[in-house]
């Protein structure tokens, strides 16, 4: 009698953590697209760490308690448009920016040279730095991606965790 009553409380236990876990902790996410080529490629799997930064609030794009912010050269995932995006972080709040638009057009962050469209040059070249509580998010695959060039720049709050591996 004693073990059909423990068999339904295993299972309704175990179930509440793997979703306690997958909502609060790690998450697997396959990755579609080829934006992160060739560090990610398309149909990848990767392991999010949603405590990287903070507890994330569940469904959302904020944080519940946020301990810690991305560094250059992580890679993050962020909501943007209802939907999940995983991008490098290419520059933290007050990192300086340079822009050229001489043969071609581009700009300079941390010594490193991205090239940008002339619509993506005019949609950032009035910002000289970072601005405070943001990061700029690029994909390393910088001919295929969507990212901060084009968008603008990414609050830290809206970073739901950091991509540990794949």
């Amino acid at each position: 009698m004693k073990k059909t009553f423990l068999l339904p409380i295993i299972f309704c236990t175990t179930l509440l953590i793997a979703i306690l876990v997958k909502l609060f902790i790690i998450d697997i996410v396959v990755v579609s697209g080829s934006s992160m080529y060739p560090t990610i490629k398309d149909g990848d799997v990767i392991f999010i760490n949603k405590l990287e930064y903070g507890i994330v609030k569940p469904f959302s794009s904020s944080f519940i308690k946020q301990w810690k912010e991305p560094q250059k050269n992580d890679v993050i995932i962020y909501l943007y448009n209802n939907k999940m995006v995983v991008k490098r972080c290419i520059a933290t709040e007050f990192t300086p920016l340079e822009f050229y638009k001489d043969s071609e057009y581009s700009m300079k962050v941390n010594d490193k040279i991205i090239p940008l469209t002339e619509q993506q040059y005019h949609r950032i070249k009035n910002s000289p730095v970072v601005p405070e509580g943001m990061i700029l998010a690029v994909g390393d695959n910088y001919l295929e991606s969507i990212d901060s060039r084009n968008y603008g720049f990414i609050s830290v709050e809206n970073i739901i965790g950091k991509v540990l591996c794949k």
